[in-house]
C-alpha cells in the first residue's frame, strides 16, 4: 500500500486474516486464561435471551393470575393457596440469572485483564527478541525505525482487540439467540433490522479505514513529534536547552506537526460525524417501524403482553446488540489493519546470521584476523566507508588504528564483531572467513567498547555485568573488571556501592560525570574476558592522567589477547605494539610509533600537529 493511499475495500476485509494468528498469540501467552474467557463469555450470551423469555412467562402468568375469578385478596393468601407457586418459580429463576450474569461479568473483566496483561508481555517479549536478531544496519534505517515504532505501538495498543473478538464471539451467539426468537414470531423483523444498519457498518468501516490511512502516512512525523516532545523536557537535553535557548524552537515545531495532525484529524472526524448521524437516524425510522407492527398485533389480540414485552425487548436489544456487533466488527478490521505492521515487523530477517553448518570459533585463536581486500559501503551511501583494505592482526598482538574521523576506523570494528558483512573481499579469522563461524560464539569472543558506549539506568554493577550478563551474579567477578578498568574508585564514592542505582532516570539515582561513566564502559569490557578486546576511543571523557592509567592498565592486561585500540592520542597509541594508519578507508602505512615518526607520512604530521599544541 502506497504510504499516501488509503487501503481499498478489499484491503480492510482482507485483513480479517491477520485475527486467526492474533487469536493464536493471545492463546499461547495463557492456554487456560483464553479457555475461561471463552466458556464464561459463552455463558453470558444465553443469559440475556433467557432472562427476557422469563420476564414474557413472568408477565403472562401475571396476567393469567389476575383474569382468574377466584383471587387471594393478600400476600399472604396468595403463597397459601398455592396458585402463585409458578410465578414465584419464575421470579426466583430470573433473580437466579441476574446474580449470575452479574458474577460471570466480573470473572470475565478479571480475566480480560489477566489476559490482556500476559499478551502484552507475551508480545513485547517476542519484539524483543525479534529485534535482538535483527541487522545493525536495520537500525540505522529510518524506515526500519518507522516500522519498529509501530510495531511496538502494536504490542500496547493492539490489546484491547482481545476483547473485542471475545466481545465479537459472546455477542454473535447472543444474537442468533435473540433472532430465533424473532424469527419464530415474524422473520421479517430480523430483514428489516439488517437492512436498517448494512449502512451504518459500510460507513463505521470507511472512516476507521481513513483514520488508518492518515496514521500509516504520518508515521515518520509522529516519530519527530514525539522526539521534539522528549527532549523538550528531559534530563539529558535540559541544559542545552536552557543555555541554547531552544525551548521555543522546539515547543513551536512540536505544536507545527500537532496542528497537522489535529486539522486532517477534525476533517475526518467531522465527516463522520454528519455521515454517521444521517445512516443512524434510518436504522432509528426502522426500528419504530418494525415497534408499530409489535403494537398493532398486540392491540388485535394476536400477542399477549408478555410477547409485547418479549418483542419490544428483544427488537431493541437486537438492534442495539447488530449495530454494537456490526460496528464492532468495522472496527476489529480496522484493527486487523494495524495489525499488519505487527507481523510485518515479525516478518523481517536478518541477513547476518550463522551458517547451518557454522564452525566452532577457536579458543585460542591461534593466527590472527586478516582483512582481505576488504570493501564497505553503508546502505544507501553513495561512498565507500572503506575499500582495498588488506592488513593483518597477529594474534596476542596489540595494534592501535589511527586517522582522522571518517577515515573508516570505526567501520573496521564493525566488520570485525561482523555487526556488518563486508560488501567486496573477506575478513579471515585463523584462515576462515568470519561468516563461516556461529555468530553468537563470535560476538561472544570480541570484546567492544564503543566511544558512544550505553550508559544503562541499572545498578553500577549491572553496568558492569552487561559485559558477560550471565555473569551478572558473580560479584568477584564484577570487583576484578572494575579495578582493572579504574572503576572502582568511582564506585567507592557511590552510597550503596555497587548495588547504587546509576542516571537519572529512575528514582535514587545518581548521575554521573562522563569520565566516570566511561570507567563503568571499560569495566564492561573487561567482564567480557573475550578473546579479541577492542576500545573504539574509550577515553575520550578522561583527563590526561587518567586516560594514560586506562592504557597502562589496557596495555598489561591485553597480553595474550588480539587486542586493537583506537585513539586520536598519541600518547596512548605509541604503547601498542604495531600502529596502522587508515586513510579515506585504506590502509596509508603501519610500524611502530618510532618508525613511523621517523619517516615522511601521515601519522608523523598528525603527531606533530597534536604535539603542537601541548608546547
Amino acid at each position: 500500500m502506497a504510504s499516501s493511499d488509503a487501503p481499498t475495500y478489499a484491503a480492510r476485509w482482507a485483513a480479517l486474516k491477520n485475527i486467526p494468528p492474533f487469536l493464536g498469540l493471545v492463546w499461547r501467552a495463557s492456554p487456560g486464561l483464553t479457555g475461561a474467557m471463552i466458556l464464561l463469555r459463552l455463558a453470558r450470551a444465553v443469559m440475556p435471551v433467557a432472562m427476557l423469555w422469563i420476564g414474557k412467562l413472568i408477565i403472562d402468568e401475571v396476567v393469567r393470575l389476575m383474569a382468574a375469578d377466584a383471587r387471594p385478596d393478600t400476600l399472604v393468601e396468595w403463597w397459601q393457596s398455592g396458585l402463585s407457586d409458578q410465578l414465584i418459580l419464575l421470579i426466583a429463576a430470573e433473580l437466579g440469572l441476574a446474580l449470575a450474569s452479574d458474577l460471570f461479568g466480573r470473572l470475565v473483566t478479571y480475566a480480560d485483564s489477566l489476559l490482556q496483561e500476559r499478551l502484552v508481555i507475551s508480545l513485547s517479549m517476542r519484539l524483543m527478541n525479534h529485534a535482538a536478531d535483527l541487522d545493525l544496519a536495520s537500525f540505522e534505517d529510518a524506515g526500519f525505525q518507522d516500522r519498529l515504532d509501530r510495531a511496538r505501538r502494536q504490542t500496547m495498543g493492539r490489546i484491547p482487540l482481545v476483547g473485542q473478538v471475545m466481545q465479537q464471539m459472546q455477542d454473535g451467539v447472543t444474537v442468533v439467540s435473540f433472532g430465533a426468537g424473532l424469527i419464530a414470531y415474524n422473520p421479517w423483523l430480523v430483514v428489516l433490522l439488517l437492512v436498517a444498519l448494512i449502512p451504518t457498518l459500510v460507513g463505521q468501516m470507511h472512516f476507521n479505514a481513513e483514520l488508518y490511512a492518515m496514521n500509516w502516512r504520518r508515521a515518520p512525523e509522529r516519530r519527530e513529534r514525539d522526539y521534539l516532545r522528549m527532549i523538550g523536557a528531559t534530563s539529558e537535553s535540559a541544559k542545552e536547552v536552557k543555555i541554547f535557548g531552544l525551548n521555543a524552537f522546539l515547543r513551536d515545531r512540536y505544536r507545527e506537526l500537532a496542528e497537522r495532525f489535529y486539522a486532517e484529524n477534525r476533517v475526518i472526524n467531522r465527516r463522520q460525524l454528519v455521515v454517521m448521524a444521517v445512516l443512524t437516524g434510518i436504522g432509528t425510522l426502522c426500528y419504530y417501524g418494525a415497534y408499530l407492527w409489535i403494537i398493532g398485533r398486540t392491540l388485535t389480540g394476536t400477542l399477549s403482553l408478555g410477547d409485547l414485552t418479549f418483542l419490544s425487548g428483544s427488537f431493541l436489544r437486537l438492534r442495539g446488540l447488530i449495530e454494537g456487533l456490526l460496528s464492532s466488527f468495522s472496527n476489529m478490521a480496522s484493527q486487523a489493519l494495524y495489525l499488519d505492521d505487527l507481523y510485518r515487523f515479525f516478518d523481517e530477517r536478518p541477513g547476518i546470521a550463522s551458517p547451518p553448518d557454522a564452525l566452532a570459533v577457536p579458543a585460542p585463536i591461534r593466527q590472527g584476523i586478516t582483512f582481505e581486500n576488504v570493501g564497505f559501503r553503508y546502505p544507501g551511501a553513495g561512498r565507500w566507508a572503506v575499500r582495498d583494505l588488506s592488513f593483518h592482526l597477529n594474534a596476542g598482538e596489540t595494534v592501535a588504528l589511527v586517522g582522522e574521523n571518517g577515515a573508516g576506523k570505526t567501520t573496521i570494528v564493525k566488520l570485525l564483531a561482523r555487526l556488518y558483512d563486508p560488501t567486496e573481499g573477506r575478513i579471515l579469522l585463523d584462515g576462515r572467513d568470519l561468516r563461516d563461524y556461529d555468530l553468537d560464539q563470535l560476538r561472544a569472543a570480541v570484546g567492544v567498547i564503543f566511544q558512544d558506549f550505553v550508559r544503562y539506568a541499572m545498578s553500577a554493577s549491572d553496568n558492569i555485568a552487561a559485559g558477560r550478563i550471565e555473569a551478572r551474579t558473580d560479584r568477584p567477578r564484577i570487583e576484578t573488571a572494575a579495578e582493572r578498568a579504574l572503576a572502582d574508585q568511582v564506585i567507592a564514592k557511590l552510597p550503596a556501592g555497587y548495588d547504587q542505582m546509576v542516571g537519572k532516570r529512575f528514582a535514587h539515582g545518581l548521575d554521573l560525570s562522563g569520565g566516570e561513566w566511561q570507567k563503568l564502559a571499560i569495566a564492561r569490557a573487561y567482564m567480557r574476558d573475550a578473546q579479541i578486546l577492542i576500545l573504539d576511543e574509550p577515553t575520550a571523557a578522561l583527563d590526561a592522567r587518567a586516560e594514560f592509567e586506562v592504557f597502562q592498565r589496557f596495555n598489561d592486561l591485553s597480553t595474550g589477547r588480539t587486542a586493537l585500540l583506537i585513539s586520536h592520542r598519541f600518547s596512548s597509541v605509541r604503547m601498542a605494539d604495531r600502529i596502522i594508519v587508515i586513510e579515506h578507508g585504506r590502509v596509508q602505512d603501519e610500524g611502530t610509533h618510532d618508525q613511523l615518526v621517523a619517516r615522511e607520512g601521515r601519522y608523523r604530521e598528525l603527531f606533530e600537529l597534536q604535539a603542537r599544541g601541548y608546547r
